[in-house]
């Protein structure tokens, strides 16, 4: 049963590293999967652990069935969908790491029956609703952490979650109560309201909305697409095969078109306003004075070590130009590919301007958008460093 849960798991996600192709369906066990982890005596699972594998996709519910895992590390992917309410099915469980992903909708509430978890972290996703109150029967609760997603409501002060400071909640702009020393309004408006939004503003599905006044700057902004070759995406009623073409939902390409329209406007206005006429030279001007500036964490590399890197491209690592800058392929020592976009030199007067919107984009985590992870500051230019897709450009899948 095992296996077939595991299968069932794979075959709904996309690998870009070759990992989960190297589960075969032939294989007696799934012990010696990559990934996985069996109890040595009962050759029970225990542990699954695919983190930082760029896996995408929805989790699947059959997971549900490995009744004796005990670790889920599923972290720093691009897992989409909702988080499987069939998880609380896995009683033995102690730890769930579903961190950096772009999971959405609620926290299902039958996490409450985990009495064994010690560790839950499943921030900076675009999980919203309230926090159930199941999860402060969490006894054994060690770590707790929801910050960065779009969570509203009371924070449960029954139970374990009272015992858990301002760090596990920190960037949820609707959250309230004594752990973030914020007072809940009890009117039927909710926390926070009269009856209204507070902002002024309704938006029905939070975790697709993005202010829209910061998206655009300057193209910086990659938007993706999906393109398969008999993918199957997640559908509220059953699943619908695509072979070929685009993947997409009608809101997603609204949204899609939106960006790109906003996107020629601002960055033409920008541009005009602030823009210089950039060298046809591709020389990485980062020896002096360059600086990194880092949004996610979790990459394992120093700014002397990027910076070396960046002095070795050439333009054989071109891999796509625009009015906006020059695309470079950029590969690490340890095989991990990112895309850096060269920006064309601006006006000083812009430099303070351009690197306050980059760090609020840098927070921004979506499935239609592509990871800014950071940027290069260099005397000459911005190298912008976003995650790899190896998927091409959206002109060469349409032409």
């Amino acid at each position: 049963m095992a296996s077939e849960a595991l299968l069932t798991f794979r075959n709904a996600i996309v690998s870009s590293d070759g990992i989960l192709p190297l589960w075969r369906p032939e294989d007696a066990e799934p012990c010696n999967w990559r990934g996985v982890t069996c109890d040595l005596k009962t050759k029970r699972v225990i542990y699954l652990s695919l983190k930082n594998h760029k896996l995408s996709g929805p989790i699947s519910p059959d997971l549900g069935k490995l009744e004796h895992l005990r670790i889920l590390a599923l972290h720093n992917n691009n897992f989409y969908g909702t988080i499987p309410s069939e998880l609380g099915n896995c009683t033995e469980l102690q730890g769930i790491f579903l961190q950096g992903n772009y999971l959405s909708g609620p926290i299902p509430s039958e996490l409450g029956n985990l009495t064994a978890l010690q560790n839950l972290d499943i921030s900076s996703n675009s999980l919203s609703g309230s926090i159930p109150l199941s999860l402060g029967r969490l006894n054994k609760l060690i770590t707790f952490n929801v910050s960065n997603n779009f969570l509203v409501g009371p924070i449960p002060s029954d139970g374990v979650l009272i015992n858990f400071s301002d760090n596990s909640f920190t960037g949820n702009r609707d959250l309230c109560g004594k752990q973030i020393n914020r007072t809940c309004k009890d009117n039927s408006g909710g926390p926070g309201t009269d009856g209204k939004p507070s902002s002024g503003i309704i938006i029905t599905h939070p975790e697709n909305s993005i202010l829209l006044t910061r998206i655009l700057l300057l193209g910086v902004v990659e938007v993706t697409m999906e393109f398969g070759n008999g993918i199957e995406l997640p559908k509220s009623r059953g699943k619908k095969k695509y072979s070929g073409g685009l993947l997409i939902s009608t809101s997603a390409t609204i949204g899609a078109l939106l960006l790109v329209a906003l996107m020629c406007f601002w960055g033409c206005f920008l541009y005009k306003k602030f823009g210089k006429n950039e060298s046809n030279g591709i020389a990485m001007d980062v020896s002096g004075g360059a600086s990194i500036v880092m949004f996610h964490g979790d990459l394992p590399y120093s700014s002397k070590d990027i910076i070396k890197k960046l002095e070795t491209l050439t333009e054989e690592h071109v891999i796509g130009s625009g009015g906006f800058g020059t695309v470079y392929k950029l590969e690490m020592d340890d095989g991990s590919i990112f895309a850096l976009k060269r920006i064309v030199k601006m006006d000083e007067g812009f430099d303070r301007f351009f690197e306050r919107e980059l760090e609020i984009l840098g927070s921004i985590k979506h499935r239609y958008l592509v990871n800014l992870r950071g940027y290069c500051n260099s005397p000459m230019s911005k190298l912008l460093i976003y995650d790899f897709l190896p998927g091409g450009s959206l002109d060469e899948a349409l032409h």
